[in-house]
């Protein structure tokens, strides 16, 4: 099992995570689990193309917008990171071959902080 670290810098980012990814895979494994223990990112699988990471964030952005008066907001107003991270998840799971993430073509592992700029963990789970 390897523990990632990820620095992010603004309050919403995306990471391109795959190279750290399979530079913590055994080459005997079948799977890998990548997982975040934090309730305000996610995993997802996508390409990792400029124009379409700012499509993520925006429709993120317009589907829960930040500052709406949501609930758990009068305890520390990150109330929109908690449900963007809800609807996106917190995991993926990859088959792998011979030590390498068996992606498609243009897929890239990506991590989504929601509520930074905080230096973060993933958990990356070789099974």
């Amino acid at each position: 099992m390897g523990v990632l670290s990820i620095k992010t810098n603004k309050r919403v980012e995306i990471v391109d995570i795959t190279g750290l990814v399979e530079r913590n895979l055994e080459k005997n494994c079948n799977l890998a689990l990548i997982y975040s223990p934090h309730t305000t990112t996610a995993i997802i699988i996508n390409e990792a193309e400029s124009g379409l990471l700012g499509d993520i964030l925006h429709l993120m952005e317009k589907l829960v917008p930040y500052g709406k008066g949501y609930s758990h907001d009068r305890i520390d107003s990150n109330a929109d990171a908690h449900l963007k991270a809800s609807i996106l998840g917190n995991a993926a799971v990859v088959p792998v071959e011979n030590g390498k993430l068996m992606l498609g073509t243009w897929q890239r592992i990506l991590f989504i902080e929601f509520d930074g700029p905080r230096t973060r963990k993933v958990i990356v789970k070789a099974v």
